[in-house]
């Protein structure tokens, strides 16, 4: 029986949750706990099994690379969560090609049954056009972007009667890690200065930590089959700001770079650094309740601790 919050109605779950030893993972896991749950975690080190214990959370020994690993752990569970992913964007085809086989042998796991899991994805896969701010309703199962693999993999699976969800990421930040806009800071450690494409118009969108691991427990909680949550307290941040902010911070310059100069910059992160992501989250705070109330991104950035 799936868990679920109905009313003021409410039973503790056992999780399994993939990336459990990540940024936002191990964040999820006190939340999941506070909330009475238990956690098992997936982890690919003796290191990472400590640290889940340290935590309150078990280890299930496995990797994204391993499908039965993911298939044993998911089937011990009452629910899934699926965070890990590979965020090495020099490969990212290939590892959004991982994402979507993981997917599948997470669902294997609950299949015939009314287990619910949660995936994630990214805020681009709800924009109905290009520079267009994405919201919840939309998929467009034809977007270029390789991350479509893991929302076409979770669709797959609903199609056979799972009980799937979805909530897409945006720039998830604290004073330590903020999303997409850690590797902007290391590239301006590296080049010695924060740039932004053209007039640096083109808008992310970002949640605080805090708040994205309390969306991941409200969402799983309530364990609506087919819904897609946005992870977003701020629609839109400009990358002019974001790069302004990360200047002040490393006390170096701020520039503009014109677009043929993105790629020797940027390097594998030029693709993003001139794609907007603006998102709405309005319908996912309707559905869930869900109340964003965390640090803005640029005061995180502000505040921000060695990378």
């Amino acid at each position: 029986m799936a868990c679920r919050v109905e009313l003021q109605r409410k039973r503790t779950c056992a999780y399994f949750l993939t990336g459990a030893t990540g940024f936002i993972g191990s964040a999820l896991i006190p939340e999941l706990l506070g909330a009475g749950h238990q956690v098992l975690g997936l982890t690919r080190s003796a290191q990472g099994a400590a640290k889940l214990q340290a935590l309150g959370a078990e280890a299930h020994e496995g990797r994204l690379e391993d499908p039965d690993s993911l298939t044993a752990g998911a089937a011990k569970a009452d629910a899934v969560i699926h965070l890990a992913f590979d965020h090495d964007f020099s490969n990212y085809l290939a590892n959004c090609r991982k994402d979507a086989a993981a997917i599948a042998a997470l669902g294997r796991g609950i299949a015939g049954s009314t287990r619910p899991m949660l995936i994630t994805s990214g805020i681009g896969m709800g924009s109905p056009a290009p520079g267009e701010i994405a919201v919840e309703t939309v998929l467009d199962l034809n977007h270029p972007t390789p991350r479509i693999a893991s929302e076409l993999a979770a669709r797959d699976l609903a199609e056979a009667g799972l009980n799937i969800s979805t909530v897409r990421l945006s720039q998830i930040h604290d004073t330590h890690r903020q999303g997409l806009v850690s590797y902007l800071i290391d590239i301006a450690r590296a080049t010695g200065s924060a740039a932004y494409v053209g007039n640096g118009a083109t808008c992310w969108s970002a949640c605080h930590l805090s708040d994205a691991v309390r969306l991941f427990r409200m969402a799983i909680e309530t364990a609506e089959p087919g819904q897609r949550y946005h992870a977003v307290g701020e629609e839109a941040v400009s990358l002019r700001d974001i790069a302004n902010a990360i200047a002040r911070s490393l006390d170096i310059p701020a520039v503009s770079i014109p677009a043929e100069e993105a790629k020797l910059h940027f390097g594998a992160m030029a693709g993003f650094a001139g794609l907007d992501m603006r998102a709405s989250s309005m319908l996912t705070q309707q559905r869930l309740g869900w109340a964003p109330t965390g640090p803005n991104l640029l005061a995180s950035l502000d505040a921000m601790g060695p990378h």
